[in-house]
């Protein structure tokens, strides 16, 4: 059949292929994407086990006409090499390359900018709305993984679109895993639809029945048994999806593109909202992603041959292994800690906690306002509950942080895993506006470790407070700190001064404390002395050390990992408004902009955080001052 991946630049070309060559274009695509993501990193395993379901989809619709809204998005590698993106598949999550996720500056095909769980749905019902009053008449699909099902935000649009009854597609493409398994009711409530005796059992009589009609019974069993109403009476144990107002198909195999095609080509003659059940094998057709889903769901580079992971043996330790080896010491002394995730078990490294104290951990799925207030519950009822989420993902429990836990100034700790720029994830990803929210928040303590042995005193120190408090660190190794075997408590909102004397002081936090270092030696070659201060706390603020250099020195400049609006340098600008000092002030950090993809120091460039931006925008300030 030749190169057929090359000759679709658009996924109408996809209608006039036969399901032998588009089952032969699902092999040249995982081909692809195996080899791609093997020098980019990337959703290897998601992606892999969509192939067939894009395939069969795509080959149905017609696109950009009809809207396909992937959730996540962590399964739309296929979507992307065919919607005229495989000349730049190759940049994929490179810097000025192609997105890991749709986004809609990207391609007309991006129906929808995706980065976060759960959303598909609800975007989806409101462009059927809009489709409707508009009076267009395409279709709109919603394309959603049984993980991402865990949200409450699905739910929520599950309801109202069974109630509008506008019509939509849902099809959740069920492969029993998110990132780590899937945990919670509903996962629950899938696994038994596709093991259940009574739906085999019904299936099998149904098809026998159907086969004796003359001529046309076997194409009746291809269709109508995952079609028809009352068939589907018959094969569906349960309803869940039905009493939401849902007609409900499947479960279908996933890998049956002849069967999906079928299927979906009659879904787009019914009337109102209609979930299609798929079911999927994570890691399709590459044999390391399918033996270890979770391991290739997001993974760096490797060895396509192999599927080694490439890493560095001699990289210090992540912060997220020593917050997880941290946490496991403490509750061993301290019986009141308790452990939450929301489905990243592995991701926060609490997967040795679950481990060792299997009653003490709770993984919520991907409901991380759930998780928050579940957090709430157990301290309001004598225990001292650690949230371990990415900071990015923390933003969805923004009300449940101010209302549950602030205002009933709860012993809360909330562990923000993947804070600043996180690299080649790009915009949805980076964790750079926790400072800016969470410093605003009456009663919340606000700590930034420099280093990950500082991490280990800080989660010491806040396990012990009686009353909310934040841990913010980054992705990856750490600095390389010697990891002692005890643990020191922090004063609270006491800076550290590392150096002084110095006509410019540089207030710096977390990541950014090793960059007022290196810049602080470059300004030295430069004839001009600079203090540093790893100030450690964004609230409350070392007001005495601001006072103590605002007197001392001639410049003040403060350095986040954070959006300047709101972040630490304003916290430290008020403060300095309110108290009339006049010593000038710069402030270092993220511009008012989304940060692409990259990795981490082409972004660190890209915001000018580098060490020697940072010296040369000092500098010349400081020139500005003589």
């Amino acid at each position: 059949m030749g190169n057929l991946l090359e000759r679709i630049d658009e996924p109408e070309k996809l209608h006039g292929l036969s399901i032998e060559e588009l089952e032969a274009l699902a092999a040249e695509i995982r081909e692809v994407i195996v080899r791609t993501v093997s020098q980019t990193g990337g959703h290897l395993a998601p992606s892999l086990g969509a192939v067939e379901l894009t395939l069969a989809l795509y080959s149905v619709l017609h696109l950009p006409t009809d809207k396909v809204v992937w959730d996540v998005g962590h399964q739309a590698y296929a979507h992307k090499l065919l919607t005229g993106r495989q000349a730049r598949f190759s940049g994929l999550r490179q810097w000025e390359g192609i997105l890991g996720f749709p986004s809609r500056a990207e391609s007309e095909y991006d129906a929808f900018g995706v980065g976060h769980a759960s959303t598909s749905i609800s975007a989806a019902l409101g462009m059927a709305v809009a489709r409707d009053i508009q009076g267009r008449g395409e279709h709109v699909v919603a394309v959603i993984g049984d993980g991402a099902m865990t949200g409450g935000e699905a739910f929520e649009a599950l309801n109202h679109a069974g109630d509008l009854g506008r019509n939509l597609i849902v099809v959740l493409n069920d492969n029993g895993m998110s990132i780590d398994c899937n945990v919670g009711a509903m996962s629950e409530y899938l696994s038994r639809i596709r093991v259940a005796p009574q739906y085999n059992r019904a299936k099998e009589d149904l098809k026998e029945l159907l086969r004796s009609i003359p001529h046309i019974g076997d194409t009746v069993v291809r269709t109508a048994e995952y079609i028809k109403e009352g068939v589907k009476s018959v094969l569906v144990p349960g309803g869940i999806f039905q009493e939401m107002g849902f007609a409900y198909v499947g479960p279908i195999d996933g890998h049956n593109i002849r069967l999906m095609r079928e299927v979906f080509t009659e879904v787009c003659m019914m009337e109102g909202p209609i979930l299609v059940h798929v079911r999927t094998k994570k890691g399709r057709g590459y044999l390391p992603a399918e033996t270890e889903p979770d391991k290739f769901h997001g993974v760096g580079k490797f060895d396509a041959a192999t599927g080694a992971v490439r890493k560095d043996p001699n990289a210090p330790a992540s912060y997220t292994s020593v917050f997880g080896d941290a946490l496991i010491e403490l509750a061993k002394e301290m019986p009141s800690i308790t452990a939450i995730t929301a489905a990243m078990p592995g991701g926060t490294g609490l997967k040795k906690f679950a481990e060792r104290y299997p009653k003490r951990f709770f993984d919520v799925g991907i409901a991380e306002e759930h998780a928050v207030t579940l957090a709430a519950g157990m301290a309001a009822a004598g225990l001292h509950p650690v949230a371990a989420i990415y900071s990015t993902f923390s933003q969805r429990a923004y009300d449940q942080l101010v209302h549950d836990v602030c205002l009933q100034k709860l012993p809360v700790t909330l562990c923000l895993d993947r804070a600043g720029l996180v690299g080649e994830d790009g915009p949805t990803h980076h964790g750079v506006f926790d400072l800016s929210y969470l410093r605003m928040m009456p009663g919340m303590t606000v700590f930034v470790p420099k280093d990950e042995g500082e991490l280990r005193d800080m989660l010491y120190t806040a396990v012990r407070m009686d009353g909310p408090t934040a841990i913010r660190y980054p992705r990856g190794a750490g600095v390389g700190v010697a990891i002692s075997g005890s643990f020191r408590e922090v004063e609270i909102g006491k800076a550290e001064i590392l150096s002084e004397g110095g006509d410019v002081a540089l207030l710096a936090v977390g990541t950014m404390v090793d960059a007022a270092g290196k810049a602080a030696a470059l300004l030295e070659e430069k004839g001009v002395r600079a203090s540093i201060v790893n100030m450690r706390f964004v609230k409350p603020l070392d007001t005495d050390a601001i006072d103590k250099f605002a007197a001392a020195a001639k410049l003040i400049v403060t350095l986040e990992e954070n959006a300047l609006a709101g972040g630490f340098g304003s916290a430290v600008a008020e403060y300095m408004m309110d108290a009339a000092h006049t010593t000038p002030l710069l402030r270092i950090g993220i511009p008012d902009r989304f940060v692409p993809q990259g990795a981490r120091q082409k972004l660190l460039e890209f915001c000018g955080l580098m060490p020697e931006q940072v010296a040369a925008k000092i500098a010349e300030r400081w020139a500005g001052l003589a």
